[in-house]
Order: structure tokens, then C-alpha cells, then sequence
């Protein structure tokens, strides 16, 4: 993004491209220790001798296609960095609705497909990444001129791969840290019992979904501070941060407001279990109302990585995770239990929020 408002739009093409094999390269690296190691992943993560033969016919299915994944990730960033947000969402909208038909196609094996069960809803989501990866492979190419496999021959493919990890290895960091500290949640809610794990299931589920607009408006966020900042135009930096802001607490008290008085009636759309439902209310009466402290460290470490200062993103994503949320959920699970797991988990984005406008406000 920050090529492109530089107007050097080779520099985009080569970034592009040599970034998309780097991505390809590492996830194929990856993928390897997943199917290696995944039954002791989960094991570590509480799951019992009973559940680990079902995860594995959902994973082993899943990693084999996972490649299909990463490609329109990383191909759907370089869309977006040239401003067009729409096509990437349109792509992933399409893939979704091809996951959503194939899902009860193949899980229950209606009509003329055979019953997979959880073989099946993997594969369902395997053929729904493969549909976003040849449809983000085609504007990349043939639309954006951004991929060209000849850019692979030229020189200086290491220093493109230099450039793109003083930025992506940061930010791997940080991707890392989310799943990890989930995990680390997990564990602590798994001393609670397995209706606690299935609560907390439900509530990050709620969460994912209240989260969208903060979501994207993080993913935005990049390609408009890259381009801005290639430009030197400084000021539409700081007013977009600003309008992140008010964004986030606004949608935030909103979403608290409305989930408050429902909680017992949206949990109980996933499940019929009591204690289940009871466990998942409470997060959602109380887990939201921090929703703009969380948002808004999403937008800043967004900016951030754009501007090609990630220390500070990652900065961000560790004080959230590592050195808020976890050791206060882990107090709280001693203090109070599960209330105090969610007073921590509140702590963590509010802190982190807090964090995020500091830093703004000093580096931008």
C-alpha cells in the first residue's frame, strides 16, 4: 500500500508477488508440524481420549487444504492495499455460501454425496477455500497486474523478502500470540469443567460476530495508513485514528446495550444445556463492554504495521494478551472463578485500549 501511494507500482508487483510464495513457502512449513504434531496439540488443550479420533478426521482433512487458505489471505491484503475493498469481501462471501451449501451436503450426505459427518465438514470448508483462491488468483492477475511468476527470476528477490519480514515476522508474532493465548483460556476454563470449555466456546463465537465491524474496519485500516503515509499526507493518518475511536466505543456501548438484556436468549441459540447457557450470559453481559478497548488496539496496530513501525503492534498484542488478559483471567479464576475469569478478560482489552490511544497519540 505504501508502494502504491508512492506510485511505483512495479514495486507493488514484485512485493505481491514474491510475497504470496513466501506465504506458501512458511504455511507449507507449518502445515507439516500440524499433521505431525496435532494430537498432542489438542490433548494439551484438555481434549480427552474420546474426542481426539473426531478432531483428527476434521484436521487432517483441514491441513491438507489449508494452502488454499493462505493464498486469498495474502492475495486479498494486496486487493485491498490498492483500495478496493469490495472484491475481497465479495470473494470470501462466496466462499462462505459455497462452505454453507456444502456443509450439510457433505456432513449428512443428502442426495447423491456420501455421509462424511466431520470428514465432511472439512472438506466442505477445504472446497470453500479453494473457490476463494482461484477467484482472489484471477483479479490478482488478471485485473491488479499484481502477480507475475517472471518476478520470481529477477534479482532481488531476497531484499522483497527482507522488506515484507521486517513487517510480516512481527506480525506473525502477534497472529501467534491470539491462538496461544486462547489456548491458555481454554485451560484455565477447563479446571471449571467441559461446560465452562463449551460456554467459553459460545461466548468467543458471540464475540467474533460483535467484533465485525471493528474487524473490518482494522482491515481497512492498513491499506488507507500506507497509502497515506507513501503520500505523506500525516493528517488523514490522524483523523482516521481518531474516527477509529470514536467508531469503536460508540459500536461498543451500543452492542453491550443490546446483548445485556438477551443474553440468556442469544446463548441459548447454540445450546440447550443450563449451566451452559448461564456460564455464556455472563460473558456476554459482561465481556462486551470492553469491546472498544479491544477495537481500538485493533486499529492502531493496523496503522502501525502499515507505517512499518510493527514493534509497536506487537507491543500492543502482547500487553493485551500476555500481560493483561492472561494473568489477570488466571487471578480472577483464583479469586472469584469464572466471573473472574471474565473480569480479567475486561482488564485486558480496556488496558490494551488504553495502550493503543497513548501510543497514537505519541507516534503519530
Amino acid at each position: 500500500s505504501r508502494a502504491i501511494g508512492e506510485g511505483h507500482h512495479d514495486q507493488a508487483l514484485a512485493l505481491t508477488t514474491r510475497g504470496i510464495v513466501l506465504v506458501v513457502l512458511l504455511a507449507a512449513s507449518f502445515i507439516l508440524l500440524g499433521l505431525r504434531f496435532h494430537d498432542a496439540v489438542f490433548r494439551w488443550l484438555g481434549a480427552g481420549d474420546e474426542l481426539i479420533p473426531l478432531i483428527r478426521s476434521y484436521m487432517i482433512h483441514w491441513f491438507a487444504g489449508a494452502l488454499f487458505l493462505v493464498i486469498p489471505m495474502s492475495g486479498n491484503s494486496a486487493i485491498r492495499a490498492t483500495g478496493d475493498s469490495l472484491t475481497p469481501s465479495l470473494i470470501m462471501i462466496t466462499a462462505g455460501c459455497v462452505n454453507i451449501l456444502l456443509d450439510p451436503l457433505l456432513i449428512f450426505g443428502l442426495g447423491p454425496f456420501p455421509r462424511l459427518e466431520m470428514s465432511g465438514a472439512a472438506l466442505a470448508t477445504v472446497l470453500s477455500y479453494f473457490t476463494a483462491c482461484c477467484a482472489s488468483c484471477w483479479v490478482l492477475v488478471r485485473r491488479e497486474k499484481l502477480f507475475r511468476f517472471s518476478i520470481l527470476r529477477a534479482p532481488g528477490l531476497l531484499a522483497s523478502w527482507k522488506t515484507i519480514l521486517f513487517i510480516g515476522l512481527p506480525a506473525v508474532g502477534t497472529n501467534l500470540l491470539v491462538p496461544l493465548a486462547n489456548g491458555i483460556l481454554t485451560r484455565i476454563f477447563a479446571g471449571f469443567g467441559p461446560l465452562a470449555v463449551a460456554a467459553f466456546g459460545v461466548g468467543t463465537r458471540i464475540e467474533a460476530l460483535m467484533m465485525v465491524a471493528s474487524f473490518a474496519l482494522s482491515t481497512m485500516m492498513a491499506p488507507f495508513v500506507g497509502q497515506n503515509e507513501g503520500a505523506g499526507r500525516r493528517d488523514r493518518v490522524r483523523e482516521a485514528l481518531r474516527f477509529g475511536l470514536r467508531f469503536c466505543v460508540g459500536v461498543s456501548l451500543v452492542l453491550w446495550s443490546l446483548v445485556f438484556g438477551f443474553a440468556g436468549k442469544i446463548a441459548g441459540v447454540f445450546t440447550s444445556e443450563p449451566e451452559i447457557i448461564r456460564i455464556a450470559s455472563l460473558y456476554l453481559m459482561v465481556v462486551p463492554v470492553s469491546y472498544s478497548g479491544f477495537g481500538f488496539m485493533l486499529q492502531a496496530a493496523a496503522a502501525f504495521n502499515a507505517s512499518a513501525r510493527p514493534k509497536y503492534s506487537v507491543l500492543l498484542f502482547f500487553s493485551r494478551l500476555i500481560v493483561f488478559t492472561v494473568p489477570l483471567a488466571l487471578l480472577g479464576s483464583y479469586l472469584a472463578g469464572i466471573p473472574g475469569i471474565f473480569a480479567g478478560m475486561v482488564a485486558g482489552n480496556l488496558g490494551s485500549g488504553l495502550l493503543a490511544v497513548i501510543l497514537a497519540c505519541r507516534k503519530f
